[in-house]
């Protein structure tokens, strides 16, 4: 397995320019803006008696909210985590962790995407680039990065235009569907469901259909129409061509809303974890009507976790809030009644 050295640099690196850059497409939108609820001025139920509980890889949770995959590997993003974990504990939401190939290739480093202590009950996912798969990673790299995270799934990252754009990416994606396939084998003997994600650039319906077939059991769309890792990466680029070539695609990508939709029609069996883009509760509910089961966040999240974990308690509750009156507003009493209500399209 190849070293690599600059893995911790890179992770606060990333935590900087999300902070202090725009770096959200333009151009292309995550689509949701092209749905709307059909209000209803008799709701016959109590807002009171709403429930937005969910229930995803046998836990519950209290709301249909995920804390996506953000950071690790560094003092600053442990602080991050353990913030984002605490919060995540006290609402009864999911939670990913950033890309663990650093706790594995730097053991120093795992105690950065350690936050069992402080979450010992939250639905926790482990999370690994899928195209490691090609450069030395299998199932006992998985099985490693679960231990060390105490997870109860582990997430495999798509980031093709990422990798393309960096200068140190890792580019190799030949062959991939048969080693993602080999590992969902493996560790579906250990009872732990393996999900697709992509980063922001979303999936299209043969991207479903291949990974479902391969034994992937929840698939992230991460649609365009959020942050763009691409001008993440403009930012951090060493010299004025990689800039601009990574910022040429600042309006590439599948959106958020036609992933969904893709993963839904491709792959129905799949549970769909709606990100890309999401800013609110609103954003969150028009997803879940259009057949995900979470919608998560990232952006919103880290930037209330650098400030204090009760900054992410209250951006959790206002989300959790904001899809409750909604439901209120359709008049859907739970989840299951929520996702019978149409959408309608602009």
């Amino acid at each position: 397995m190849t070293e690599v050295t600059g893995i911790p640099s890179r992770k606060d690196d990333h935590i900087r320019i999300n902070l202090e850059h725009d770096v959200q497409f333009h151009g292309l939108t995550t689509g949701l803006e092209h749905y709307r609820f059909a209000h209803t001025a008799l709701p016959e139920i109590n807002l009171s008696d709403v429930s937005t509980q969910v229930r995803l890889f046998d836990k519950t949770l209290h709301a249909p909210i995920l804390i996506s995959s953000m950071t690790g590997g560094t003092p600053r993003a442990a602080e991050i985590n353990r913030h984002l974990a605490t919060a995540a504990q006290a609402a009864n939401i999911a939670m990913g962790l950033g890309s663990m190939r650093a706790a594995i290739q730097h053991p120093s480093t795992a105690s950065t995407f350690q936050v069992r202590d402080v979450a010992p009950d939250i639905l926790l996912f482990a999370n690994l680039g899928a195209v490691q798969f090609n450069y030395g990673y299998d199932a006992e790299h998985c099985r490693e990065a679960i231990e060390i995270a105490g997870a109860d799934a582990l997430v495999l990252h798509f980031n093709a235009i990422q990798e393309a754009v960096q200068p140190e990416g890792d580019t190799n994606f030949t062959g991939l569907l048969k080693k993602v396939e080999a590992v969902c084998k493996a560790l579906e003997r250990d009872g732990i469901p393996v999900i697709a994600k992509e980063v922001g650039w979303g999936f299209s319906k043969e991207d479903a259909r291949r990974l479902a077939s391969a034994g992937i059991r929840a698939i992230d769309v991460a649609g365009a129409g959020g942050t763009s890792w691409s001008q993440v990466e403009m930012h951090r680029a060493p010299t004025p061509s990689h800039a601009r070539v990574a910022a040429a695609f600042i309006g590439w990508g599948v959106t958020t809303s036609e992933s969904i939709l893709n993963v839904r029609d491709a792959a129905p069996g799949l549970p769909v974890i709606a990100s890309g883009g999401l800013r609110d509760g609103l954003d969150i509910a028009k997803c879940i009507a259009l057949g995900a089961t979470l919608g998560g966040m990232a952006s919103p999240f880290l930037k209330a976790a650098d400030k204090s974990v009760e900054a992410v308690v209250e951006t959790i509750n206002e989300l959790a809030r904001e899809i409750r009156i909604v439901m209120f507003g359709v008049g859907a009493k739970d989840i299951e009644t929520f996702k019978k209500i149409p959408l309608i399209k602009n």
